[in-house]
Protein backbone atom coordinates (compact mmCIF):
# COMPACT_ATOMS: atom_id res chain seq x y z
CA UNK A 1 0.00 0.00 0.00
CA UNK A 2 2.67 2.37 1.21
CA UNK A 3 4.71 1.96 -2.12
CA UNK A 4 1.67 2.10 -4.49
CA UNK A 5 1.53 5.45 -2.84
CA UNK A 6 4.68 6.68 -3.06
CA UNK A 7 4.50 4.99 -6.80
CA UNK A 8 1.15 7.65 -7.62
CA UNK A 9 3.01 10.45 -6.08
CA UNK A 10 6.43 9.97 -8.29
CA UNK A 11 4.04 9.45 -11.17
CA UNK A 12 1.60 12.13 -11.07
CA UNK A 13 3.03 15.04 -8.68
CA UNK A 14 6.39 15.00 -9.22
CA UNK A 15 5.79 15.41 -13.57
CA UNK A 16 3.04 17.94 -12.55
CA UNK A 17 5.08 20.02 -10.48
CA UNK A 18 8.54 20.35 -12.15
CA UNK A 19 6.26 21.26 -14.96
CA UNK A 20 4.95 24.22 -13.17
CA UNK A 21 8.08 25.31 -11.80
CA UNK A 22 9.40 24.91 -15.22
CA UNK A 23 6.43 27.07 -16.94
CA UNK A 24 7.04 29.56 -14.04
CA UNK A 25 10.34 30.13 -14.65
CA UNK A 26 10.45 29.97 -19.02
CA UNK A 27 7.45 32.92 -18.45
CA UNK A 28 9.33 35.23 -15.62
CA UNK A 29 12.58 34.72 -17.86
CA UNK A 30 10.84 36.19 -21.08
CA UNK A 31 8.80 39.16 -19.37
CA UNK A 32 11.96 40.25 -17.60
CA UNK A 33 13.48 40.28 -20.71
CA UNK A 34 10.94 42.25 -22.18
CA UNK A 35 12.08 46.18 -23.09
CA UNK A 36 9.16 47.38 -21.86
CA UNK A 37 9.90 46.69 -18.28
CA UNK A 38 13.21 48.66 -18.90
CA UNK A 39 15.17 51.75 -17.79
CA UNK A 40 16.09 53.28 -21.29
CA UNK A 41 12.75 52.07 -23.33
CA UNK A 42 12.26 54.78 -25.38
CA UNK A 43 9.45 53.75 -27.79
CA UNK A 44 8.55 55.55 -31.36
CA UNK A 45 5.02 58.07 -30.88
CA UNK A 46 2.81 58.94 -33.03
CA UNK A 47 3.61 62.41 -32.71
CA UNK A 48 7.00 64.22 -31.55
CA UNK A 49 5.42 65.27 -28.47
CA UNK A 50 8.04 67.21 -26.37
CA UNK A 51 7.76 67.30 -22.74
CA UNK A 52 10.56 69.57 -22.27
CA UNK A 53 8.61 72.27 -24.04
CA UNK A 54 5.53 71.96 -22.77
CA UNK A 55 6.40 70.60 -18.73
CA UNK A 56 10.12 72.17 -18.99
CA UNK A 57 10.75 75.95 -17.22
CA UNK A 58 14.31 76.55 -19.42
CA UNK A 59 15.57 76.32 -23.11
CA UNK A 60 14.80 73.73 -24.38
CA UNK A 61 17.17 71.81 -26.48
CA UNK A 62 16.33 73.34 -29.37
CA UNK A 63 16.08 77.04 -28.20
CA UNK A 64 12.53 77.55 -27.37
CA UNK A 65 11.47 78.71 -23.61
CA UNK A 66 10.02 75.97 -21.75
CA UNK A 67 6.24 76.43 -20.61
CA UNK A 68 5.98 75.25 -17.21
CA UNK A 69 2.44 73.70 -17.98
CA UNK A 70 1.35 71.45 -15.01
CA UNK A 71 1.24 67.85 -15.37
CA UNK A 72 -2.26 67.94 -14.21
CA UNK A 73 -3.63 70.23 -16.90
CA UNK A 74 -2.74 66.85 -19.26
CA UNK A 75 -2.93 64.15 -16.83
CA UNK A 76 -6.25 64.95 -15.30
CA UNK A 77 -7.02 61.26 -13.60
CA UNK A 78 -3.66 61.51 -11.31
CA UNK A 79 -4.76 63.06 -8.29
CA UNK A 80 -8.27 61.53 -8.98
CA UNK A 81 -8.14 57.77 -9.63
CA UNK A 82 -5.77 54.99 -10.52
CA UNK A 83 -4.42 55.34 -13.57
CA UNK A 84 -3.21 59.53 -14.85
CA UNK A 85 -4.86 59.56 -17.97
CA UNK A 86 -3.19 60.06 -21.63
CA UNK A 87 -5.03 63.01 -22.96
CA UNK A 88 -7.27 63.35 -25.45
CA UNK A 89 -6.47 64.83 -28.98
CA UNK A 90 -8.79 67.60 -27.51
CA UNK A 91 -6.90 68.46 -24.72
CA UNK A 92 -4.25 69.06 -27.01
CA UNK A 93 -6.16 71.19 -28.98
CA UNK A 94 -7.34 73.57 -26.55
CA UNK A 95 -3.95 75.24 -27.36
CA UNK A 96 -3.21 74.08 -30.86
CA UNK A 97 -6.09 75.35 -32.35
CA UNK A 98 -4.65 78.68 -32.27
CA UNK A 99 -0.81 77.73 -31.30
CA UNK A 100 2.05 76.01 -33.60
CA UNK A 101 -0.60 75.67 -36.18
CA UNK A 102 2.27 75.96 -39.33
CA UNK A 103 4.06 72.88 -37.17
CA UNK A 104 3.85 69.84 -39.20
CA UNK A 105 3.44 67.91 -35.93
CA UNK A 106 0.60 70.22 -35.00
CA UNK A 107 -0.44 69.62 -38.35
CA UNK A 108 -0.98 65.64 -37.88
CA UNK A 109 -2.54 66.27 -34.39
CA UNK A 110 -5.24 68.52 -36.12
CA UNK A 111 -5.73 65.82 -38.46
CA UNK A 112 -6.38 63.33 -35.50
CA UNK A 113 -8.69 65.90 -34.27
CA UNK A 114 -10.66 66.64 -37.85
CA UNK A 115 -10.98 62.88 -38.21
CA UNK A 116 -12.56 62.15 -34.83
CA UNK A 117 -9.86 59.67 -34.38
CA UNK A 118 -7.91 58.85 -31.10
CA UNK A 119 -3.86 59.53 -31.01
CA UNK A 120 -2.47 55.99 -30.16
CA UNK A 121 0.53 56.48 -27.98
CA UNK A 122 3.10 54.15 -27.09
CA UNK A 123 2.98 53.21 -23.61
CA UNK A 124 6.24 53.99 -21.68
CA UNK A 125 5.68 53.07 -17.79
CA UNK A 126 4.57 49.47 -17.74
CA UNK A 127 4.05 47.78 -14.41
CA UNK A 128 3.17 43.44 -14.82
CA UNK A 129 -0.81 42.95 -14.82
CA UNK A 130 -0.61 41.45 -11.36
CA UNK A 131 0.84 44.92 -10.06
CA UNK A 132 -1.94 47.46 -8.33
CA UNK A 133 -0.72 51.06 -8.30
CA UNK A 134 -2.76 54.02 -7.60
CA UNK A 135 -1.40 57.35 -8.55
CA UNK A 136 -4.21 59.53 -6.26
CA UNK A 137 -2.69 58.22 -2.79
CA UNK A 138 0.91 58.98 -4.20
CA UNK A 139 0.06 62.27 -5.67
CA UNK A 140 -2.26 63.45 -2.89
CA UNK A 141 0.67 62.52 -0.35
CA UNK A 142 3.08 65.38 -1.86
CA UNK A 143 5.05 62.89 -4.01
CA UNK A 144 6.06 64.46 -7.41
CA UNK A 145 5.87 63.04 -11.11
CA UNK A 146 9.83 62.87 -11.08
CA UNK A 147 10.21 60.07 -7.70
CA UNK A 148 8.98 57.78 -10.10
CA UNK A 149 9.09 58.92 -13.86
CA UNK A 150 12.65 60.61 -13.71
CA UNK A 151 13.24 64.83 -14.75
CA UNK A 152 10.42 64.24 -17.02
CA UNK A 153 10.34 67.74 -17.66
CA UNK A 154 13.74 67.90 -19.28
CA UNK A 155 13.27 65.37 -22.13
CA UNK A 156 12.16 65.84 -25.70
CA UNK A 157 11.30 62.81 -25.97
CA UNK A 158 10.17 60.27 -23.02
CA UNK A 159 12.10 57.55 -21.96
CA UNK A 160 11.48 55.32 -18.47
CA UNK A 161 14.03 57.07 -16.83
CA UNK A 162 13.84 54.61 -13.49
CA UNK A 163 13.28 50.99 -12.53
CA UNK A 164 9.94 49.72 -11.19
CA UNK A 165 10.81 46.62 -9.62
CA UNK A 166 9.45 45.66 -6.23
CA UNK A 167 12.40 46.51 -4.30
CA UNK A 168 11.76 49.97 -5.66
CA UNK A 169 8.34 50.38 -4.37
CA UNK A 170 9.25 48.38 -0.85
CA UNK A 171 12.80 50.91 -0.30
CA UNK A 172 10.12 54.01 -0.83
CA UNK A 173 7.49 52.35 1.29
CA UNK A 174 9.65 51.79 3.97
CA UNK A 175 11.37 55.28 3.88
CA UNK A 176 8.85 57.76 2.49
CA UNK A 177 9.35 59.54 6.49
CA UNK A 178 12.99 60.07 6.25
CA UNK A 179 13.67 60.77 2.33
CA UNK A 180 10.69 63.52 2.02
CA UNK A 181 10.64 64.72 5.63
CA UNK A 182 9.11 68.12 4.23
CA UNK A 183 5.86 66.28 3.02
CA UNK A 184 5.00 64.40 6.82
CA UNK A 185 4.11 67.74 8.67
CA UNK A 186 2.65 69.29 5.23
CA UNK A 187 0.38 65.85 3.66
CA UNK A 188 0.83 63.48 6.77
CA UNK A 189 3.11 61.09 4.80
CA UNK A 190 3.94 57.70 6.38
CA UNK A 191 5.60 54.97 5.93
CA UNK A 192 4.18 52.82 2.29
CA UNK A 193 1.98 49.47 3.23
CA UNK A 194 4.13 46.56 2.99
CA UNK A 195 1.81 43.52 2.90
CA UNK A 196 1.84 41.52 0.00
CA UNK A 197 -2.51 42.42 -0.92
CA UNK A 198 -1.70 46.41 -0.89
CA UNK A 199 0.03 46.25 -4.01
CA UNK A 200 -0.26 42.57 -5.61
CA UNK A 201 -4.42 41.99 -6.23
Amino acid sequence: MRKSVLDYILRIYLPVTLLIVVATYTVTYFVSRDERYHVGYQPTQPINYSHELHAGTVKTSDGRMGMGIDCQYCHTGVSKGRHANVPAVETCMNCHAVAATDRPEIQKLTAYYKDNKPLEWERIHKLPEHVYFNHSVHVNKGLACQECHGPIQTMAKVAQAKPFMMSNCLDCHRNAPQRYPHLVNLTGLKKGPENCAACHR
